[in-house]
């Protein structure tokens, strides 16, 4: 039996049992279906309505789909610390195998070597932790200031975090304090940026 010339045929098995009419396969053959497969002509789903084209997640009012600089300082300060303590680990342990390598390994040798492998840990750890303070904070202060997030921000609070950090040493150590946080973030920024970049000196070359 052609069910299409049945009454109530061409809503297939929804209009057999009682359910609201369903779609054809002419009906269906002009949905466009995009990223998703054919789906069956006895389904009382309009396929249109399955197609999704926005975000799937619902932000606050008022909020950014990028995290704040406020919002990674906790992020960088337990990264650099962990950093730190991790690389201060392995230098001390490197320092406390030189320092003992004259020594039978009995106790005494290996407490010295834990005592190093501690000192230097928690030495890096406080350091690379106080960088990433300061950095954050200037970092925000910034971006409170002039109302923007951009890598001017960036290379300004690393200069003044590095001005900071040196500020016992003198005009010179201000000085150079200065020039290497402007140099690692400059080196930061330009790595953040380097796909614009290329791409940018690719429309350009054409």
């Amino acid at each position: 039996m052609d069910t299409n010339n049945h009454p109530g045929g061409r809503g297939g098995l929804g209009s057999l049992f009682g359910g609201s009419p369903g779609y054809s396969q002419s009906d269906l053959a002009g949905v466009p279906l995009t990223g998703m497969s054919p789906l069956s002509p006895y389904l009382n789903v309009d396929p249109r309505y399955l197609v999704q084209d926005t975000d799937e997640f619902i932000l606050p009012t008022g909020a950014n789909k990028t995290r704040g600089r406020f919002e990674l300082a906790f992020f960088t300060i337990g990264g650099c610390c962990m950093t730190g303590a991790a690389f201060g680990a392995v230098n001390g342990l490197r320092l406390g195998l030189k320092e003992t390598q004259n020594m039978v390994w009995s106790k005494p040798k290996n407490v010295q070597i834990l005592n190093m492998v501690t000192r230097q840990g928690a030495m890096w750890a406080n350091t690379l932790g106080s960088l990433a303070l300061l950095y954050s904070a200037f970092g925000v202060i910034i971006e409170k200031s002039r109302g923007a997030e951009d890598d001017l921000n960036t290379v300004a609070a690393g200069t003044m975090t590095g001005m900071l950090y040196k500020s016992t040493a003198g005009l010179r150590g201000i000085a150079r304090g200065g020039l290497a946080g402007l140099a690692l973030t400059s080196i930061y920024a330009l790595y953040n940026n380097w796909e614009h970049i290329k791409g940018s000196s690719t429309r350009v070359s054409l």
